[in-house]
């Protein structure tokens, strides 16, 4: 098969093919154009192309995330890849593989005065797992060039994966064609990280809280937590993005611990155990921190210091599944408190209440939007939250199980929305998906609507709140003077307007009488992909503040 003549460039793609990074997102590029060329005519390559670097990172993002695989990215030379940035540091505290493989010119031409040229080497440095660098004019296939590119592409594949950067410089002529030649590679280790036996007899009997973030669904891990929250002196806490569910688990974190007292010590555990990734709750983490806890113990493979609570006792890298098979086996969770019946007793109060809960019937509100579409959405599907106010509305209501629920939560930015939705539904046409954002993040992140080809299994729902609902929520800015000019990024523009702009036909409603049926409308609609839902943008915040009191004090 005709390929790139560039030996460099048939070495890192064989290396590429070889360790299973087979899906690439490309930006086009002159510098690049060798790898477009042996990407195009490999036949175990997939490529998709999309022009704004930002999106491209970002999509990518989202298609490592769906297929659980890694992906790369591959861009031009000089200023492309620092748009890479923002999806890299989202990759990185999300554990999620991406390949970063940028195109330079040789070392000799750079901050020489030659054309789109920055300084790329170890540009990431602070949110990679690992950097390489080739330079044509220095290379030659052999085996430290194989052990290095061998040493670096397993990161991958490890345990506490992320993403890594490979920065490869190109001599012009970029576009010759030659013959591929395939290299040989070590293969994967198979090495997995190592079951501890955990000394459980120092908890025994003492209130255990089992708090778990962000991970995608996990069967076993889910049975067997079930059991151990049987247990009187266990609660077990999750969010939606959590993706464990079970009828004695906390589902809704926020909506419990609004009805608690922080100094009513019955409510505090004395043990911590956390898993996955982030917690959206800024309540739980605020309960914790004035909580003396006797020990916290934190399952993970990675950030082994991550420190969340201000008293991390130890760090286990294992399998979660083992883990809480050993804890179940010690049997130690004896039934000497009613801590679980409590925090439970909370969650249905809580439940009981919200159903009663009224809002103004004269008012379109972002609480009103989140309440229509918990139970019009029960099909399944993937559902993908913006940040913000959004994921944070999402957490207030019992996850459905048939909804995958996903949102980039790792830095927690704005950026890269849409296109960590587009590249999630791309990676699996066959499964249906649904992105809820704000109109701040669909405006910041609208160039993911220029992808081609568009994934029809995608429908995206803007909600206008005509700026950063989040700032009216939050204590600080919602009562600054200044929060309108500086904080909420206000705007007139209209955000399906701009979809209209990029060819889509866009869905509208903006009264309360008519959320319902247009809702439904659209979630029927097989053509129809964008809805914009505008919402009374003074009512928002006391409206949710009304919801918080209603089910404390009734």
């Amino acid at each position: 098969m005709l390929s790139s003549d560039k030996q460099l460039v048939q070495f890192v793609v064989s290396a590429m093919v070889h360790y299973q990074i087979t899906k690439v997102v490309i930006s086009p590029g002159s510098r690049n154009s060798a790898f477009a060329i042996a990407f195009d005519g490999h036949p175990q390559i997939e490529t998709l192309v999309v022009h704004d670097e930002r999106c491209a990172a970002f999509i990518a993002l989202g298609w490592a995330q769906q297929s659980a695989a890694p992906v790369a990215l591959c861009c031009t030379s000089g200023s492309a890849c620092l748009n890479y940035y923002p999806a890299i540091a989202e990759a990185y505290y999300r554990n999620i593989p991406l390949l970063a493989l940028t195109a330079d010119r040789p070392a000799k031409w750079i901050n020489q005065g030659d054309g789109q040229t920055i300084v790329q080497q170890d540009v990431f440095k602070n949110h990679v797992h690992a950097y390489l660098e080739f330079d044509e004019d220095h290379f030659v296939p052999n085996h430290d060039h194989t052990h290095n590119v061998s040493t670096f592409l397993k990161h991958l594949h490890s345990d506490w994966k992320g993403p890594i950067h490979l920065n490869v410089g190109l001599n012009e002529p970029l576009y010759n064609l030659a013959e591929f030649s395939s290299f040989s590679f070590p293969s994967i280790d198979s090495k997995s990280i190592q079951n501890q036996r955990i000394d459980f007899k120092q908890i025994e009997g003492q209130k255990i809280m089992i708090l778990i973030g962000q991970m995608d669904h996990h069967a076993l891990l889910e049975q067997i937590l079930g059991r151990i929250a049987d247990h009187s002196n266990v609660v077990v806490l999750v969010e939606n993005t959590s993706n464990l569910r079970h009828p004695l688990f906390n589902h809704c974190i926020d909506r419990s611990l609004n009805l608690i007292d922080a100094s009513n010590s019955e409510y505090h555990p004395q043990v911590l155990i956390s898993l996955g990734g982030a917690v959206v709750s800024k309540r739980i983490k605020a309960f914790l921190r004035q909580v003396k806890l006797n020990f916290h113990w934190r399952v993970a493979a990675d950030f082994p210091q991550m420190n969340t609570y201000g008293l991390l006792s130890a760090c286990y890298s294992m399998n979660p599944v083992d883990f809480f098979k050993q804890l179940d086996d010690a049997q130690i969770c004896l039934n000497t408190h009613n801590f679980q019946g409590k925090w439970k007793a909370l969650d249905y109060q809580a439940k009981d209440q919200q159903a009663q809960f009224k809002t103004d019937q004269n008012h379109l509100t972002d609480y009103d939007v989140f309440e229509s579409l918990n139970h019009l959405i029960s099909t399944t599907c993937n559902l993908h939250l913006a940040n913000s106010s959004v994921v944070r509305y999402a957490q207030l209501f019992d996850p459905h199980p048939n909804i995958s629920y996903h949102s980039n939560r790792g830095t927690s930015g704005i950026d890269g929305t849409v296109s960590t939705a587009v590249g999630a539904a791309l990676a699996s046409p066959e499964q249906n998906h649904i992105l809820i954002c704000g109109d701040t993040s669909f405006i910041y992140d609208s160039n993911a609507l220029w992808t081609t080809p568009f994934p029809k299994n995608l429908k995206i729902i803007v909600i206008d709140n005509q700026g950063g609902g989040i700032f009216q929520i939050i204590a600080g800015p919602s009562t600054s003077p200044l929060r309108e000019k500086y904080f909420e990024a206000t705007h007139t523009k209209s955000p399906g307007k701009i979809a209209q702009g990029f060819g889509f036909e866009v869905l509208y409603c903006s009264e309360k009488i008519k959320l319902e049926k247009t809702l439904q409308s659209f979630l029927a609609d097989e053509q129809i992909q964008i809805m914009e839902i505008s919402t009374a943008k003074d009512k928002n915040a006391s409206t949710l503040q009304d919801f918080f009191n209603f089910i404390k004090t009734h």
